[in-house]
């Protein structure tokens, strides 16, 4: 059997060999992920951000112990920080995560963001149609981080649970880092830590204006994932967002806008990698610099002439 037949029949030696070549996008990679996308689209994509040292690796534990114990299959993909010498995944927080069961319902996976945010959206979201079509019910997905990368990931989730904790500080400045553009729950994990209370009413007090004029009403809740407190809570509501979404349309039209997104992603780099082909034959770029450094032209006019350029024969 080919290691896509054991995939196929559920070997996840199988699925953790595919995983690695999508992710280090080896040759035929997009060939394999053209087979899987047909059989991708069952699972639901639970997100999970927020600022370092939140609890989101403690959160989507507990989460997943939750749908194992319904009888669900989960998958979950972890974002982290590289190591400055390896280039892998720091794990320090995933030996919590042992604590999972080992019966192949829950299959965890850390992808490391090597320094760079160049592709890694791409790469999670790809990740996550291996572990779609592989079978799981869900897909967690848990980023490193809050920034640019992360507002990329959601682009992959149905439902957002954005993660804080009392120490996060002034809840404005936490939303203004884009979270209240891409959460639909947040989670003030940590609960039983001096300032939970503050940092609750604060968000609740912002969200009434933002839910005056929509049917979803963005709860937060207090949780605290190390003692496993009030995950049943946020579990419904995030169960409660998908039927609140399917309901609505909004769960449609939101994966036809992945889909539009995903397009112009693929697109935006084959572009970037054919001109950038045909420029190195076509343009002396290091003399093109020069001038733009000592002023005998500018950025915007080369832009247009090197467009120009690689549209000709």
């Amino acid at each position: 059997m080919t290691v896509l037949d054991k995939f196929l029949h559920g070997d996840q030696s199988a699925l953790a060999r595919l995983i690695s070549f999508i992710e280090n996008r080896e040759d035929g990679y997009k060939r394999l992920l053209a087979r899987l996308y047909p059989l991708s689209g069952n699972a639901l994509r639970f997100g999970f951000t927020g600022p370092p040292g939140a609890g989101k690796s403690s959160l989507v534990n507990a989460v997943a112990r939750r749908l194992v114990a319904d009888g669900k299959r989960v998958g979950i993909i972890a974002v982290d920080p590289s190591s400055p010498f390896t280039g892998g995944a720091l794990l320090g927080d995933r030996i919590r995560m042992n604590e999972l069961p080992t019966d192949g319902s829950v299959y965890m996976r850390s992808m490391a963001t090597r320094g760079s945010s160049g592709g890694l959206a791409a790469a999670t979201n790809n990740v996550a149609v291996a572990l779609d079509a592989f079978g799981f019910d869900y897909v967690l997905i848990e980023t490193v981080g809050v920034g640019q990368v992360e507002l990329d990931i959601i682009d992959t989730c149905d439902t957002v649970v954005v993660v804080l904790v009392p120490e996060s500080g002034d809840a404005v400045q936490a939303l203004k880092a884009g979270l209240m553009e891409i959460a639909d729950i947040f989670a003030v994990n940590k609960a039983d830590r001096p300032g939970a209370r503050n940092i609750i009413a604060a968000l609740q007090n912002m969200l009434e204006i933002k839910a005056e004029h929509s049917p979803w009403k963005w709860p937060v809740v207090p949780t605290e994932a190390i003692h496993d407190k009030n995950i049943d809570t946020l579990l419904e509501q995030i169960l409660a967002h998908v039927a609140y979404s399917r309901e609505s349309g909004l769960f449609e039209r939101h994966r036809r806008e992945q889909i539009r997104k995903k397009i112009f992603a693929i697109l935006a780099t084959q572009l970037k990698a054919a001109m950038e082909e045909k420029l190195n034959v076509k343009a002396d770029l290091d003399h093109i610099v020069t001038r733009i450094y000592q002023g005998e032209t500018d950025p915007y006019t080369v832009g247009d002439e090197l467009l120009k350029l690689t549209q000709s024969e």
